[in-house]
């Protein structure tokens, strides 16, 4: 995966498929994929229906090449992406939210703080959050991987049912990320300016 920081000059190209956790809408631009979003996510762009739909482009290389690497994932048949990312449609902060999820490796989870100390920005996981939550690239840039302070699932655009179905994919030890202890606040207090909370098995 490689973003770029340009902004694209042409309207992106979209691709809808089923997907094991249900449809999928995805787009690009010439330099990348710059979007991947399930049915009825929040924030998805109004132009992936009606009149002022993008085109579909149901040929196109990328595009393509990003479903049939979305559907492997999906259906644990292969544990990564390959396809190059266009996110400069964020603003330069949300980029390097949106970068940083990239580097939470497959199978660990990270906290808002943690992510927020992590962009020099100790005080900003509510900014962090916000950004998190916009992310354009569903599972490819793995916003599910960031959790609450006290452990717990918190808000995903896409649904918490499919969150907890990818963290369980990814080999996410799910009971004890649901069901924190008590102390859980405390530990994620003091690992907020850790770079992981949680580690599960990885495939």
């Amino acid at each position: 995966m490689s973003p770029t920081p340009r902004p694209s000059a042409t309207a992106p190209l979209q691709l809808a498929f089923d997907s094991p956790l249900g449809p999928l809408h995805l787009a690009a631009t010439e330099r990348g994929l710059c979007g991947a979003w399930f049915l009825g996510q929040r924030h998805a762009p109004a132009e992936l229906t009606g009149p002022q739909a993008w085109p579909q482009a149901p040929t196109h290389p990328l595009l393509c090449a990003a479903r049939d690497q979305l559907q492997a994932y999906l259906r644990g048949e292969s544990t990564g992406f390959s396809v190059p990312l266009d996110l400069s449609q964020g603003t330069p902060f949300q980029q390097a939210v949106w970068q940083a999820l990239c580097a939470i490796p497959r199978g660990q989870c990270t906290g808002y703080g943690a992510l927020a100390a992590q962009l020099g920005r100790p005080q900003a996981a509510r900014a962090v959050g916000a950004a998190v939550g916009r992310n354009p690239v569903s599972v490819i840039v793995p916003c599910h991987r960031v959790l609450g302070a006290d452990g717990s699932l918190t808000g995903y655009a896409g649904g918490l049912d499919r969150k907890t179905a990818l963290l369980q994919l990814e080999g996410l030890a799910l009971p004890t990320v649901a069901q924190a202890q008590p102390q859980a606040r405390t530990r994620a207090h003091a690992a907020s300016t850790q770079s992981v909370l949680f580690t599960g098995a990885t495939a």
